[in-house]
């Protein structure tokens, strides 16, 4: 599947990633931010919270954005 990823941590960017099927959304975030804790972010799914174990599919937006921002 093709999903849209809006990465809000840092400078942040967007654009399509492909995952493979069954990818979930904790095992996404693994690989898209390397060495980062989830519970340090607020990761969405279509604009929805989800489950870690919520499994992508084609067309998700998946929005990841930091809870704390660094020097505020």
């Amino acid at each position: 599947p093709r999903i849209f990823l809006i990465n809000n941590d840092g400078g942040g960017f967007a654009d399509y990633v492909e995952v493979e099927d069954g990818t979930t959304i904790d095992q996404f975030f693994a690989s898209q931010m390397r060495g980062s804790r989830p519970s340090e972010y607020l990761i969405r799914v279509n604009r929805d919270q989800v489950q870690a174990s919520y499994e992508l599919t084609n067309d998700d937006r998946v929005s990841i954005t930091p809870t704390k921002v660094e020097g505020a």
